[in-house]
């Protein structure tokens, strides 16, 4: 049987097609740059896109659907070989999955050219593979532990068709069933994975400097019982958005898992960025379910978009970039610390979602402060695309970032 590292040194194209994360990493991290870059001058009037979205809602499903999921597909495709023992998609192969990925992107942002059902099949086509493609291995190595993440997947993916449903009925997608089922979806897959990787990240680091405190192991009672309540006030969520019984289970959900996180023991990493940081987009997760809980319950509070965005931009826009920055950096060979720039680019992504945050509450200044958060989110993911860049387009390991 041929191995990984045969089949890796059998390919004679493009280092980029070597490994999922390459590819999937690097256009995403492209791809969110270049977005915003764009949804700035669109909310501004100054340009217009050939979409048949809404603005608000091209914007809300480019970033789920478009950035979430190649990252998401990135990962996978690097974890699942590891997860069954068995060999990653490389080649062509991952070069046609990553072209489904580009064409979703390409249809929905001219979808105002094309009938919404070949929009929503184009976009589909690249989710529906990589489920297909991770069922086949997962199936094959006999990983059943791990269908719990396809059945993530499969919900993101369900999510997205929602959403183009709803944007073809001509309803505001962006406030839709879609987007609650998608970016429940993509918040579960960060207590789920992230409840498995980062006490682990964080072991590890505390242990080689003899910590007083380790983090409680992953996946333990505790753990099941509030990835339950947080799975059930998600449900609630998407299907009673404005109901007091969702604001508290929200509200409970948020608490359980600020308690899940103090029980990783996260304060004793602040001197490396890499581990730190995990725990700070975290902790966004519970923070926004407490926010929107009490959004629930005091309508206007702080408005459902500030809210969101702790989840959007924050859990999930910190935390896949915490999640590209470490996994890039061990699978090229290099050390596992962060460099000044690394520091620099999860701040910007924070200070981002900060910004666009307090847009929400400070509607006054809500302009100037949709147009910083932007510039940083832009600064964040250039930074990314900079510094990691050449270590996912070649081979060959290069100097710590």
């Amino acid at each position: 049987m041929t191995s990984t590292a045969q089949q890796m040194r059998a390919w004679r194209g493009p280092a980029l097609l070597t490994y999922g994360f390459r590819p999937f990493f690097l256009g995403a991290t492209l791809w969110a740059a270049i977005a915003m870059g764009l949804w700035a001058p669109m909310l501004s009037g100054h340009i217009t896109l050939p979409t048949a979205f809404d603005p608000v809602s091209w914007h809300a499903h480019e970033f789920l659907f478009g950035y979430l999921s190649a990252v998401v597909a990135g990962f996978l495709l690097t974890a699942v070989p590891n997860w069954t023992g068995r060999l990653p998609i490389v080649g062509w192969p991952l070069g046609c999955l990553f072209g489904l990925w580009v064409a979703g992107r390409v249809a929905v942002s001219f979808s105002a050219n094309l009938p919404p059902m070949a929009v929503a099949a184009i976009d589909l086509a690249f989710p529906v593979a990589l489920a297909a493609a991770i069922t086949r291995e997962i199936v094959a190595g006999k990983n059943w532990r791990n269908l719990l993440v396809l059945g993530m997947l499969v919900a993101l993916t369900a999510g997205n068709a929602v959403f183009h449903w709803e944007a073809a009925r001509g309803d505001y997608a962006a406030q839709g069933y879609g987007l609650r089922i998608g970016l429940s979806a993509g918040l579960m897959m960060i207590a789920v994975i992230g409840g498995r990787v980062i006490p682990s990240f964080t072991r590890n680091w505390l242990a080689k400097r003899n910590a007083p405190k380790l983090p409680t192991p992953p996946m333990q009672r505790f753990d099941k019982v509030a990835l339950l309540v947080l799975l059930v006030a998600f449900i609630t969520w998407i299907a009673l958005p404005s109901a007091s019984i969702t604001a508290v289970a929200l509200a409970l959900a948020g608490v359980l898992h600020l308690i899940r996180l103090l029980r990783w023991a996260g304060w004793q990493t602040v001197s490396e960025p890499l581990v730190s940081v995990m725990h700070g987009a975290y902790l966004l997760l519970p923070l926004g379910a407490l926010a929107l809980a009490a959004e629930i319950a005091v309508p206007g509070l702080s408005g459902l978009g500030a809210v969101q965005h702790l989840w959007m931009g924050g859990a999930i826009g910190l935390m896949t970039l915490a999640i590209m920055t470490r996994a890039t950096l061990g699978h090229t060979g290099q050390a596992l610390e962060a460099g000044w720039g690394t520091g620099l680019i999860y701040v910007a992504i924070l200070a981002a979602t900060l910004l666009r945050v307090s847009a929400g509450i400070w509607v006054m200044a809500a302009s100037p402060l949709y147009l910083l958060s932007a510039a940083f989110w832009i600064a964040g993911f250039c930074g990314f695309a900079i510094l990691y860049g050449p270590l996912l387009l070649r081979a060959q390991p290069a100097k710590k970032v």
